[in-house]
């Protein structure tokens, strides 16, 4: 027998439609949040960064590939890792359809991760991604936004009790949890204007979760995420889920 509350259509009704004020305030709250962020200052981005792609070496510049706008999804994927991270391959499930609807609008999406571009394009093969993805890992491209660390700075957290996420994510991708964090998760946002490329917004964590579209569906279930600290990550890579 379920133990959650249970009431009449009028009861549901009369609190949906209360809740659906607070949902709409929140929906109007992003959208001012959304003004703010095309309102920072732009950043010139001065540093010569090199990327290797399908077509050879590529500057920043080159990646906007004839448009005006660029995002790039830092994805987990370092030079030690025989497969991606499975959080940024489940968001990646979901940037990867968007790319001709930001192409019609001015905007291209790729991925960026420092594994050799070889290691990259395999892992796509397998994923049946249709996204372009380059190797960061000729240069400080990672490292300035953030997404890189190195072993020093890590190793408080490495010489604590490592969480079973991090522990079975490490696991998954073929490396150690060193290996693994060493590695960050982000997106980074630019603008080409007169032949200069601006840095317009950066973000980590849970700013990343607009690119998880399952939390989001989630969130409207019954169970919600059902997730907790003392558990591992039930995310999968797509092709793994039946033999999870």
């Amino acid at each position: 027998m379920t133990e959650h509350r249970i009431g009449t259509q009028e009861q549901w009704q009369a609190e949906r439609d209360e809740l659906l004020k607070e949902e709409k305030e929140l929906t109007r709250r992003g959208d001012e949040l959304a003004k703010k962020r095309r309102e920072l200052p732009w950043v010139p981005v001065e540093k010569d960064y090199r990327f290797e792609t399908e077509d050879g070496t590529k500057t920043l510049a080159d990646l906007f590939d004839g448009r005006s706008q660029l995002l790039v999804y830092h994805f987990m994927f370092g030079p030690p890792y025989e497969a991606g991270c499975p959080v940024c391959s489940s968001i990646t499930d979901t940037l990867a359809p968007q790319v001709p609807h930001l192409k019609a609008r001015d905007a291209t999406l790729l991925l960026a991760s420092r594994a050799p571009l070889a290691k990259l394009l395999a892992y796509r093969k397998r994923m049946g991604w249709g996204i372009d993805w380059v190797s960061s890992g000729g240069s400080d491209f990672n490292r300035d936004l953030g997404f890189l660390y190195t072993e020093d700075e890590l190793r408080p957290f490495l010489e604590g009790e490592i969480p079973a996420t991090v522990e079975q994510n490490a696991r998954m991708c073929v490396t150690d949890a060193a290996g693994y964090v060493t590695e960050g998760p982000g997106l980074s946002v630019y603008a080409l204007s007169d032949g200069t490329v601006y840095r317009t917004y950066v973000t980590t964590a849970r700013g990343l979760e607009p690119a998880m579209a399952y939390y989001g569906l989630l969130d409207r279930t019954p169970k919600g995420r059902a997730e907790d600290d003392s558990t591992p990550l039930w995310v999968r890579r797509h092709d793994e889920y039946e033999t999870a």
